[in-house]
């Protein structure tokens, strides 16, 4: 373990040099994970098929649990129950549009992690970077307990628990724990915990700000501790249904609808039904869920108890208990509802719930169809500062506030967009299928994938890390 204790402190040392105007350390963080959950000799897989071709390279480098998908680079970093995914990247010869402007690319996109510390951390999509369009790049960078890395070039960060990083090129910064940022870009910013912060710029901004008395009880991460909480408390009693998953490259198919495909690392229990052009991704868990037509559940979502209707979009991290839920409802990242028997959930046709959203019902409630929502509900009461009528907000102009939320600018680009982005979801995850080749997308080109394992030494000066490996395709 000798060299795996040298990485740490090579990691630490270049995060905190980037930290250094913050004032932030991370190595309480990082040491205090590293003991708490590292697992050294644990498997990683690596995905294949003709639509995802095998290029992965990593030296010095260990990759505890974790799962890798299309083109990866990986060096000097310490990555534990992870998910690579790269289904997205750009390709060469591709246009890609940055505002106004269409750059060409002339190499095939690739993920490259260095010198970086991830958590059970996602890291999905491409680089919405116009400065580095080839390359999505997450470098000196420490990622705790399920943080999102999506489509977020990240360079000398620190995000914190249930943390997002999306759409954002990301600077010298600390995100706090359950703080989600899509601001364009942002640098030498420190971002409280429980911040939800949203910039189209020169359009609008859309700030909440979560009372931190109220937050703690659902996730709180104090400097040399574990993280804590409800959110805490609820994730990991799964951690050990998916780590039997990884331990085998094969598993058997689940049954499911025409033109769906459920990941044979997903955990799947008790009455779920699977329908028609669905997805589910590795390390979802669905226990008596029903996933209508078109839905998915994206990496690390939980669907128990409850139903999605048709074009339902769980994005990355979300927990569902309990609740019903019409035609086409977007769950943001990380967002947590949960109804009862007692108080049940039900969610109507159009709906966006906000990413980093709090539902946890103390009386039965249903949501009317077409609204947008965010921040903590726990009752009727709540709705009147916690959601808006999508089509009114669109039509109106000036600043909006609403208990702890404020917006400023152009409403109708922010529901447009919105709606826009839940559409290239859809469609990227094949959602409206109809049998065509042309028309795939995820749920369809995913169903054949196959997977390596590939293994750490498991023991001496260099255990836990992983020999050197360079594959890529024969040109």
């Amino acid at each position: 373990m000798k060299l795996f204790a040298l990485l740490l402190d090579r990691i630490i040392d270049r995060v905190n040099v980037n930290l250094r105007g913050l004032g932030f350390d991370v190595r309480p963080y990082v040491r205090v994970m590293a003991e708490y959950r590292y697992g050294g000799c644990s498997f990683a897989c690596y995905g294949l098929s003709t639509y995802h071709p095998i290029h992965l390279q990593f030296n010095n480098s260990s990759l505890s649990g974790s799962y890798f998908l299309g083109r990866c680079k990986v060096r000097h970093s310490v990555l534990m129950r992870s998910d690579i995914r790269g289904d997205e990247l750009k390709k060469k010869g591709q246009l890609w549009q940055s505002g106004d402007v269409a750059i060409p690319l002339y190499h095939d996109e690739i993920i490259t992690i260095r010198n970086s510390f991830l958590d059970t951390t996602l890291v999905h999509s491409n680089s919405h970077s116009p400065e580095s369009p080839e390359e999505f790049h997450i470098r000196n960078t420490v990622a705790m307990p399920y943080a999102n890395i999506h489509g977020a070039p990240t360079e000398g960060s620190f995000i914190g628990t249930f943390g997002t990083v999306d759409l954002t090129t990301v600077h010298n910064c600390v995100i706090g724990h359950f703080a989600y940022i899509q601001a364009g870009e942002v640098r030498h910013e420190k971002f409280e915990p429980g911040t939800i912060f949203l910039r189209s710029p020169g359009s609008w901004e859309f700030h909440y700000q979560y009372d931190l008395s109220v937050l703690d009880k659902y996730i709180r991460h104090e400097e040399g501790e574990a993280p804590e909480g409800l959110f805490i408390d609820f994730a990991e009693p799964y951690e050990d249904a998916f780590a039997g998953l990884f331990g085998s490259a094969r598993g058997g198919l689940y049954p499911a609808g025409t033109g769906s495909f459920v990941s044979r690392y997903a955990v799947k229990r008790g009455d779920t039904v699977i329908g028609d052009n669905v997805l589910v991704a590795q390390r979802s868990y669905l226990e008596n869920a029903t996933m209508s037509r078109g839905s998915n559940a994206q990496e690390k979502c939980y669907v128990i108890d409850s139903v999605l209707g048709p074009c339902c979009v769980a994005a990355h991290g979300a927990k569902i208990v309990g609740a019903k839920l019409d035609e086409k409802v977007f769950i943001g990242f990380n967002s947590f509802l949960r109804g009862t028997e007692e108080a049940p959930l039900s969610i109507g046709k159009g709906c966006i719930i906000m990413p980093h959203t709090i539902i946890d019902l103390e009386e039965a409630l249903h949501i009317p169809a077409n609204r947008l929502i965010w921040g903590h509900i726990r009752s009727a009461a709540d709705l009147e500062t916690h959601t808006v009528d999508l089509d009114e907000f669109a039509s109106g102009s000036g600043d909006v506030h609403m208990g702890r939320m404020c917006f400023r600018g152009d409403t109708g680009d922010f529901v447009r967009g919105f709606r826009d982005r839940i559409e290239h979801i859809l469609l990227e995850n094949g959602a409206y299928w109809d049998g065509h080749e042309k028309d795939k997308g995820h749920a369809q080109n995913m169903k054949y994938l196959t997977f390596n394992i590939i293994q750490p030494y498991a023991d001496g000066e260099a255990e836990g890390l992983y020999p050197t490996i360079d594959i890529r395709p024969i040109s």
